[in-house]
């Protein structure tokens, strides 16, 4: 390991890091001296099915790389088990520095269409997995007065998508979850971020591609590895790293800060409203404002290539 090594002599926790973009942020980790707990229950996209596999391969190849990381197995969607991760860290290495909150699985479905089931099961792996392992670390960073989390959002979440809105509701509580964070916790120097990546893998491997301008988009998107999103997730856990409540975007070689949620324009009446002066006067006093942000892609969806 370099002496520069950003993250030398650090612990950090990856969830979901059995493939795609938790394997590539699990490695460069390593790569950068931290010791890695190696999360992943080795489920299918859908969240069906356990394999202990992929945790233990990305393991081996750290380790065969000369980094030190242990598997674990744990569902990030209860409490108990959350901790357990936690505890991985704290057993095997003695401490805990960072969290990467990135397990997650699809139930893409229209909304009228969506069952109580798949609604469930998207909300608790990825709000309820982001809460229950943020929450098991937090004691560890207070008490020693450091630690990082980077939490993945979605453009799903922060603009918009069709069919999924499971995964958009969670994915943008997660970004409430982050700068809640954030603010709670900046006292004891504890700092929170989200990252929405854009990365071709098995959570958009399933993105249509039928028509020739489709498959187009898709061969764009394709070139979008994981391994893109993992140099931004490493520098935000390090100490060089002083940025705190963001949420960025990774699309290829471009890193993207987002914008939050703010007033754009108000309207005014000294005598209050009633639902016709509303009608009359505010709505066609903001209408201006909501095209505006439409055309710039603060409404509806962003194309992600």
């Amino acid at each position: 390991m370099s002496n520069a090594a950003l993250l030398e002599g650090k612990v950090v926790v990856v969830t979901g890091a059995g493939g795609g973009i938790g394997r590539d942020i699990a490695l460069s980790a390593a790569a950068q001296g931290a010791k890695v707990v190696v999360n992943d229950i080795g489920a299918s996209l859908s969240g069906d099915g356990l394999d202990a596999g992929p945790a233990q391969q990305v393991v081996d190849e750290i380790r065969a790389a000369g980094g030190e990381a242990v598997a674990s197995t744990d569902s990030v969607s209860e409490p108990h088990t959350a901790q357990q991760i936690v505890t991985a860290a704290l057993d095997t290495f003695g401490r805990i520095d960072g969290i990467v909150n990135n397990a997650g699985i699809l139930r893409d479905r229209f909304f009228h269409k969506m069952s109580d089931q798949e609604w469930d099961a998207v909300i608790r792996v990825h709000l309820y997995g982001g809460y229950y392992v943020s929450r098991a670390a937090a004691p560890h960073f207070k008490a020693q007065e450091s630690g990082a989390y980077v939490h993945m959002t979605s453009t799903s979440g922060l603009i918009g998508n069709y069919g999924q809105a499971n995964y958009s509701a969670a994915k943008l509580g997660i970004a409430a979850l982050s700068k809640s964070i954030a603010l709670d916790m900046q006292k004891f120097n504890v700092r929170s971020n989200c990252i929405a990546p854009f990365a071709w893998s098995r959570m958009t491997g399933s993105v249509p591609a039928e028509t020739p301008e489709e498959k187009q988009r898709v061969e764009r998107f394709k070139q979008m590895t994981p391994a893109k999103i993992a140099p931004l997730a490493v520098t935000l856990m390090s100490d060089a790293s002083k940025v705190n409540g963001q949420i960025f975007a990774v699309r290829n070689n471009e890193i993207i800060l987002m914008s939050q949620p703010r007033p754009v324009r108000s309207v005014h009446r000294s005598e209050g409203w009633t639902p016709e002066t509303v009608l009359e006067h505010a709505l066609p006093a903001l209408e201006a404002s909501f095209f505006d942000l439409e055309r710039s892609g603060d409404v509806f969806c962003w194309d992600p290539v």
